[in-house]
């Protein structure tokens, strides 16, 4: 099993805390002023951590603007898959999913090493820490905020919504498809798809 080179590693460490800190410094605004609005929006910290499996199977805390109540407050089953129809997201906590705005904070991820700008999405406990043998690969790189799955996937909330059992296509379905694109972005990196993705993303 084969990783990314020394080389390439450093290179897109070096991308990552450049354009994090630029990141941060350009969105810098826009995140106070959404963790002051859903602050407002839920009566809870505008910021919201959750534990995320990372490099090598190592946990960390990610960083996202609250978007949605806890599900005792809406009297709905706790779970991990959020669909687009999910009453506990908020009216204001929807306009941000949308946007992607939610994800800003991640940029402090980034920064600090225990997120990429590219990468495997960050996965809850029971997802990516269950793979085993060649699949383990994708454990080798930092999770990102966009990549190959993420921007196949970017409607999978709305994709989920239209399922009997949201939980079970995604693990039998969605899940399998993800780890397969991130094995070929890992198994294949190159800087230039990074920068790729990266615009795609920002694009829309």
């Amino acid at each position: 099993m084969q990783g990314l080179s020394f080389s390439q590693a450093c290179v897109k460490r070096g991308f990552d805390i450049l354009f994090s800190c630029l990141g941060i410094v350009l969105a810098g605004p826009v995140i106070l002023a959404a963790s002051v609005a859903a602050w407002i929006d839920t009566g809870k910290n505008g910021f919201f951590l959750q534990d995320r499996v990372g490099r090598e199977g190592r946990h960390f805390k990610v960083i996202k603007i609250r978007t949605m109540r806890d599900a005792k407050e809406t009297g709905t089953p706790a779970t991990n898959v959020t669909t687009a129809s999910d009453p506990r997201i908020t009216r204001l906590g929807r306009l941000l999913r949308r946007y992607k705005i939610d994800e800003l904070p991640q940029l402090v991820n980034v920064m600090l090493g225990t997120m990429s700008f590219v990468g495997p999405r960050p996965d809850v406990v029971g997802f990516v820490d269950q793979l085993t043998g060649e699949d383990r690969l994708v454990l080798t790189v930092r999770p990102g905020i966009t990549g190959p799955a993420s921007l196949k996937y970017k409607n999978e909330e709305e994709l989920l919504a239209t399922q009997v059992d949201p939980e079970s296509y995604n693990r039998e379905v969605i899940y399998p498809d993800k780890v397969r694109l991130n094995l070929e972005y890992v198994r294949n990196y190159r800087l230039v798809d990074d920068l790729r993705y990266v615009l795609r993303t920002l694009i829309g």
